[in-house]
């Protein structure tokens, strides 16, 4: 129980949230109600699965810089509470339930999950030559938008990129957020990031673009596919969250950039879900 409680811990399963209900009001969408169970389970397995994959090898990746970096050095590689062999192992997993899970769900899905696994394991390494490594992030967590639709449809339609978009800008504007915490050791380490690159105001400035985009697109869901006036009181209740968390945050004071990063951001992510099943319903 305790090696399992570090695997969960080092890579933050509970984060599983942020991009986990995007996946489902793609599906609910798709189906236009309830998809019925076997998709859900599938689509549910395929996103642990890709979730899994992806943090155990950032975790292996990054476990050099890690050591070195005095925010992360007490993780669990660092620390030698887990091996490589475990992680590398943990991964592999992952990588095996994605596609156990895509081959059950339709024959798109199975060929598209090879794509998906090279950007879930090639997108950490993009820090090491490219500022842009916050909108490939984004744009990774959002196939899980895209295959929560592909699921049930086999096919991409409009809402499927609307949500992929959505994801993109919004997962990047608060991973620039969260990159400004590491500015002075990505500089002294050559590491690429937008906040290292150009600097804290400018990043601020960049996750405000962003996430602004986030609600205008949200907003744009609903020309696509109707929905009806709940799914417009979540927009609204996004758009609400999206200031405060910037306003947590200013160049010169990052002091609770944890509850920008964690608490608003998995609200958002289930006020999306609740809101896109209130707006089918009605």
């Amino acid at each position: 129980m305790p090696k399992l409680r570090y695997f969960l811990d080092s890579i933050k399963f509970e984060h599983t949230v942020f991009a986990l209900p995007f996946a489902y009001v793609a599906m609910l969408l798709a189906a236009r109600g309830w998809p019925g169970w076997r998709i859900v389970i599938w689509v549910t397995l395929a996103m642990v699965g890709g979730r899994t994959l992806a943090m155990s090898v950032n975790r292996l990746v990054d476990r050099a810089i890690d050591a070195r970096n005095p925010r992360t050095a007490g993780r669990h590689l660092p620390r030698g509470l887990l091996k490589p062999w475990e992680m590398g192992l943990l991964a592999a997993g992952g990588a095996a339930l994605l596609l156990v899970s895509a081959w059950q769900l339709n024959p798109l899905c199975l060929r598209l999950a090879p794509l998906a696994i090279v950007f879930l394991v090639g997108y950490h390494y993009t820090k090491y030559f490219t500022w842009s490594s916050h909108w490939i992030l984004g744009f990774t967590d959002g196939i899980a938008a895209a295959g929560g639709w592909i699921a049930v449809r086999e096919a991409f339609d409009l809402p499927a990129f609307i949500l992929w978009f959505t994801v993109t800008v919004w997962i990047a504007g608060f991973d620039l957020l969260y990159a400004c915490q590491d500015v002075e050791f990505d500089r002294a380490e050559r590491l690429h990031s937008f906040p290292a690159r150009f600097g804290v105001p400018a990043a601020l400035s960049a996750a405000r673009v962003c996430h602004l985009l986030t609600v205008l697109s949200l907003a744009a869901l609903p020309w696509a596919i109707p929905l009806g006036w709940g799914y417009w009181a979540g927009v609204v209740a996004v758009a609400g969250l999206l200031i405060y968390e910037h306003s947590l945050v200013s160049p010169t004071d990052l002091s609770r950039l944890d509850m920008a990063f964690f608490n608003v951001n998995s609200y958002i992510a289930v006020i999306v879900l609740l809101s896109a099943l209130v707006g089918l319903w009605l």
